[in-house]
């Protein structure tokens, strides 16, 4: 698999989703952040999208993003997180499994993801994310494994103070499994 060919069209997709401001539907609301959705293009399932400001600088907000040392620490749907291949430095195949959702009627997943940053004029960043196959780690039998379509997060410069950040998640995810979309929401985060 040509990983370095796969990076560059999931860091526009994120970009283009971002730039795409229109047939958004407004599915959660809070004072920290809007949780979205529209019908993906790409899958029969939804793309998510969750906006909010955060009081940091954009560069210091995506490196902390993409720094995956203490990723479990703050990302509470993870319940494991490692890097299991590095291409390059901005490139890395990590695998992930995430949490139990909806007080456990979504069981945990395990992914397999390219996980690349971008820098973008504007000091904007795209920390985009795409499952990938990886022969070292095929699925098993403790998880289903999931797959997560062009994904990803925007970290831009707050127009208004650039010492805070504008932080848009791009989220794409197949849970595998048959789990309808009203379970999937109730489960995005709005904090």
């Amino acid at each position: 698999m040509d990983y370095k060919a796969i990076r560059p069209q999931t860091a526009e997709q994120v970009l283009a989703y971002n730039q795409d401001l229109s047939g958004w539907k407004l599915i959660k609301s809070s004072k920290k952040a809007t949780v979205s959705s529209k019908t993906s293009r790409i899958f029969h399932g939804n793309l998510y999208r969750v906006a909010g400001i955060i009081p940091e600088s954009a560069a210091h907000l995506s490196d902390f993003l993409f720094t995956h040392d203490h990723r479990v620490s703050w990302d509470k749907s993870f319940k494991g997180f490692n890097v299991i291949h590095k291409i390059d430095s901005d490139t890395l195949i990590c695998h992930t499994i995430t949490q139990s959702f909806a007080m456990g009627s979504i069981s945990p997943r395990d992914f397999i993801d390219l996980v690349h940053i971008k820098h973008y004029e504007r000091n904007v960043d795209i920390i985009s994310t795409k499952s990938v196959n990886f022969p070292r780690y095929a699925p098993t039998s403790t998880y289903i494994r999931g797959f997560n379509h062009p994904s990803g997060y925007v970290c831009s410069p707050l127009k208004e103070n650039p010492a805070y950040s504008k932080l848009v998640i791009f989220v794409q995810t197949e849970m595998k499994g048959k789990l309808p979309a009203s379970v999937i929401e109730k489960s995005m985060p709005s904090t």
